[in-house]
């Protein structure tokens, strides 16, 4: 976390308002790859803080949503904890909320206010549901999302029918990956523009065009929709075998031809109902019965390795200990292990994307509530003793650790 090599946003400085995971997630992913995030808190801290294992008062949560930026902890209630953030807008490039509609407004640093201090900002609105319409107003979770966005009803239980949320939360992580690439390419606009822009995204939105792709391909053709949801329908792509899990997948005919032979089915290869793509497609089910029957009889090792042979893609199914010693993962060097001042030593997945030249890395801890309150006023030129009286009234936060 010492290393000083410039990254590709450096320079570039974004104001974190947000909290929970969506909007901290992609800020957390523009301080990995340089910029200065300097995560603006009430007083009581992000809700995250206090969610989850946590070691000496910070959570895992925390720390993997918040590394590599700067905590600033400000009541913007009072005139100076506003003016102080109005001060910090004029030096920022990127202005970022997620609070529920109308409510940056009534703080005082909606769009046009804070655009009249910095006039070419990029302003981004992270929301559950947009700006208007009959839901605009109501709190969202990630759960509110998968069952709104269809994400809950593609995942139903193929026997029963029942909808099932996935065990993670998708529609924020989703979002942030999608809004940090939002905010990458607005700025990489007003480089060639020289104008800022707001840009708005919903969560539900995100779903939509993430799932779009395949969950809701039968959709696409107006007039000719499937109806009828293949996933939900056939088994999925996990198999037992004697000692545990694997998966393996064919698609193209060639790695159909490899299965048969791994599998040592050669007449599967000749039958009508697996002769094609399509008709692989239509007879899944039937398809993925007759090949868990077969992987059933062998070791996960043993079919792994007659299943890479001919070509066909395939891994073992790990938990989530195995992951930590998996050799294709020791391989990709993406597991790390750094001391928090705090909460002694943690493991974090580096930054996935790499760049040669201006390397994104964790850059620093995930910081303890206020803990750069100090060293950021006196960035913007506030005496010691000024930062003692605020700090005295309530004004501001800092750091006990």
């Amino acid at each position: 976390m010492t290393d000083a090599t410039p990254g590709p946003l450096d320079g570039v400085r974004v104001l974190d308002l947000t909290s929970m995971i969506s909007g901290p997630v992609a800020t957390m992913m523009l301080a990995d790859q340089g910029a200065d995030v300097i995560k603006v808190e009430a007083l009581s801290g992000d809700l995250v803080r206090g969610a989850g294992p946590n070691r000496s008062g910070i959570t895992a949560t925390f720390i993997s949503s918040n590394r590599s930026k700067r905590s600033l902890a400000l009541d913007l209630k009072t005139q100076a904890g506003a003016k102080i953030l109005r001060e910090l807008v004029a030096t920022a490039d990127v202005f970022v909320q997620n609070f529920r509609p109308g409510t940056i407004e009534r703080m005082g640093f909606g769009e046009d206010s804070v655009r009249e201090i910095r006039p070419d900002i990029i302003y981004v609105s992270i929301s559950g549901f947009g700006e208007s319409g009959p839901y605009a107003h109501q709190r969202v979770y990630d759960p509110v999302i998968q069952a709104l966005s269809g994400l809950a009803a593609i995942q139903a239980d193929g026997e029963t029918g029942r909808p099932k949320m996935i065990r993670t939360i998708i529609p924020d992580k989703t979002t942030a990956v999608t809004a940090a690439q939002a905010i990458t390419a607005a700025l990489f606009a007003r480089e060639r523009k020289g104008v800022g822009q707001h840009v708005r995204l919903a969560m539900l939105d995100t779903m939509l065009a993430y799932l779009w792709p395949e969950g809701m391909s039968g959709y696409t053709l107006v007039g000719k929709e499937v109806k009828a949801a293949r996933a939900q329908l056939s088994p999925d792509l996990i198999f037992a075998t004697t000692d545990g899990y694997i998966t393996a997948g064919a698609v193209s005919d060639k790695e159909w031809h490899g299965m048969c032979r791994a599998l040592d089915k050669p007449e599967w290869r000749d039958d009508e109902r697996f002769a094609t793509i399509n008709a692989r497609a239509m007879h899944v089910t039937e398809r993925l019965q007759l090949t868990a029957e077969v992987i059933a009889t062998n070791s996960s090792a043993y079919w792994l390795q007659h299943l890479d042979a001919e070509g066909v893609p395939c891994a073992p199914v790990l938990s989530r200990d195995d992951l930590l010693t998996h050799e294709q993962i020791l391989a990709n060097d993406i597991l790390r292990e750094y001391e928090h001042p705090t909460a002694g030593t943690i493991r974090q997945p580096r930054p996935a994307a790499r760049f040669d030249k201006t390397p994104a890395q964790i850059r620093r801890h995930a910081p303890s509530l206020g803990e750069h309150s100090e060293e950021l006023l006196a960035e913007l030129g506030y005496k010691t003793d000024e930062i003692a009286v605020m700090v005295k009234e309530g004004v501001l936060g800092v750091s006990s650790g």
